[in-house]
């Protein structure tokens, strides 16, 4: 007998949903089987029932946001922001379709017409993480049913319940069963989900890791769509600025918000030698009034838990290893309840560690780095395989343009934190954090492809060159 699945509240280990693994062959059919009907609707037709969605999820705001907080261990008030993205997603979708997907018609030879027009894949997986259970596979989901697509949604075995609700409220809304299919299972599900024949894309959210075998695994199969987001090693830059308590809580808002399990957190600190005493210093004082508790908590708390146990586990673990391999504490990482997967905010200082890892600590933990030279600080900042996103805290507008032209990465911002992207804008980066692919505003340039095509209501043509003369004496016989 195959053993249910199951969902834990992070913050309190009570058991909050039990369910039974999907059948992949049986969920790809089904979305393969509706999609034509759904793709064959009106873009209006379509647009009104993600409409009705956005309807859906406000009458249930309350309830998904209190599914998220339990399920993730996130505070009420960051869940709710969560809900509050999911709804301001399909007004953003609709406007990204018609800028960057809509029909346009051009003149041509002839009088012909030249239109480009763009059509669905088919079916689309959508791979979704746990750290917004909601946001971010709605991010996909959306874009790709207003083009047309069906979708299955394998959401992350650790927040199954919020997958589900998702999907049912999509269901709610008028979105065919059959079209908008849900996957439940662990690591393989998804792998299988990711190697039917019949999915024409793939659109994930997760570990560079998992993205990269992804990306290995298609590599011979151009005809599929792969949209990947991997996460970073994000580093925030601290120059010269006379305002250093905004500086500072620009720093812990990019490092702790989320509890760090954000992709694109704060993971560096590179800070300037000369102001870097005093500015850790007023970090780690913001830092030790942070209060971490459980999502519903009062007083309201600024983290709630990581996700589970091995998680918080692996964080406590690094803080160690990057102790006993040069790095200097600053803010010692603890776990404040016994068996669950609490941890406090963590900061270490890692300028005299010979060689620093290049990983995506997911969690609440800010290694900094002291550099004398602004330029120092951009090679610093480059120091990784990621490229997702970056921040410079302080400094002159020509360190900024500086800054800009030379930092590899997908989001760059300026006395703003790291994280907090709009979706109103694209959304990706470079290096192995993805593929050319950026989601957000963008995520409608891969859920239709463009179709280039000339056009007139009869034929007319004619060969001007190289044929041989008539025969007119031939013609006469």
């Amino acid at each position: 007998m195959v053993a249910p699945l199951t969902s834990h509240e992070p913050a309190t280990g009570v058991l909050l949903w039990q369910g039974e693994a999907g059948d992949v062959a049986a969920e790809v059919a089904r979305a393969r089987a509706a999609w034509p009907r759904w793709a064959a609707q009106p873009i209006t037709y379509r647009i009104e029932t993600l409409r009705r969605f956005v309807n859906v999820v406000r009458r249930n705001e309350d309830a998904l946001a209190d599914l998220i907080a339990r399920e993730t261990g996130k505070p009420l008030w960051d869940a709710r922001a969560e809900v509050a993205g999911v709804m301001a997603k399909v007004d953003i979708s609709v406007a990204a379709y018609s800028e960057r997907t809509g029909q346009r018609r051009l003149e041509a030879a002839l009088g012909a017409r030249q239109s480009v027009r763009h059509k669905p894949h088919g079916v689309m997986a959508v791979l979704g993480p746990y750290n917004f259970p909601a946001h971010l596979p709605n991010g996909h989901i959306v874009p790709a049913l207003l083009a047309g697509n069906a979708v299955v949604f394998k959401p992350s075995e650790k927040t199954p319940a919020v997958g589900e609700m998702l999907v049912n409220l999509y269901h709610e809304a008028g979105v065919p069963i059959e079209a908008m299919r849900l996957l439940l299972g662990g690591p393989d599900a998804g792998k299988a989900l990711a190697a039917h024949p019949d999915v024409g894309g793939i659109l994930f959210t997760g570990s560079a890791q998992t993205g990269i075998a992804i990306n290995r695994q298609f590599a011979a199969q151009p005809s599929k769509i792969l949209a990947l987001e991997m996460g970073g090693n994000n580093p925030i830059v601290v120059w010269d600025t006379p305002e250093i308590n905004a500086a500072a809580v620009l720093v812990v808002q990019s490092a702790f918000l989320s509890s760090g399990q954000r992709c694109t957190a704060a993971s560096r600190l590179i800070v300037k030698d000369s102001i870097a005493d005093a500015f850790i210093a007023e970090v780690k004082k913001l830092a030790d009034r942070l209060i971490v508790d459980h999502p519903h908590a009062d007083p309201t708390p600024y983290m709630g838990p990581v996700i589970d146990n091995p998680t918080a586990d692996g964080l406590t673990e690094s803080f160690l290893w990057l102790m006993s391999n040069g790095g200097k504490p600053i803010k010692h990482m603890v776990r404040p309840k016994k068996g669950l997967p609490f941890v406090s905010p963590a900061i270490i200082d890692v300028t005299a560690m010979a060689e620093r890892p290049d990983v995506e600590l997911f969690g609440p933990l800010l290694q900094v780095i002291r550099v004398a030279e602004f330029g120092d600080a951009i090679a610093e900042a480059n120091n990784s395989r990621y490229g997702l996103s970056a921040s410079l805290i302080g400094g002159t507008p020509d360190q900024y343009n500086q800054f800009w032209a030379n930092v590899r990465a997908g989001v760059i911002n300026w006395n703003r934190p790291t994280n907090g992207a709009s979706s109103s804008a694209p959304f990706g980066g470079v290096g192995i954090s993805g593929n050319h692919r950026p989601s957000a505003y963008y995520a409608a340039d891969y859920c239709a492809y463009p179709v280039v095509s000339a056009e007139i209501e009869q034929p007319r043509a004619s060969i001007g060159v190289g044929l041989k003369d008539i025969d007119v004496s031939a013609m006469g016989e």
